[in-house]
């Protein structure tokens, strides 16, 4: 199977920059129902939060095998991986202090 990368990624950034976006004139939206009164009432915003408590994104290299056992962690207790990173920094931090 091959591996996925991420636009976001060096890597996937040079694999995807050979590809040349499309102007939204070339692309024929006529098939696109629009958009009913209930759905527009139901949108919500997504993305980062604007009131300045965004979490900053930062890179943190890990062991494969500490990595591995927090993923496994976190699936036991349903919750992403990094959500879990964060809860557990958080403890020793408040804990230290």
């Amino acid at each position: 199977m091959k591996k996925k990368h991420s636009g976001s990624s060096a890597r996937g950034r040079r694999v995807g920059g050979n590809v040349k976006p499309t102007p939204d004139s070339q692309i024929d939206f006529s098939d696109i129902p629009e958009s009913t009164t209930e759905e527009l009432r139901r949108a919500r915003r997504v993305g980062r939060p604007s009131n300045g408590m965004a979490k900053q994104l930062i890179a943190i290299r890990l062991s494969p095998r500490l990595l591995s056992q927090l993923r496994k962690m976190a699936a036991k207790r349903g919750k992403p991986y990094q959500t879990l990173i964060h809860e557990l920094l958080e403890k020793a931090a408040a804990h230290a202090a």
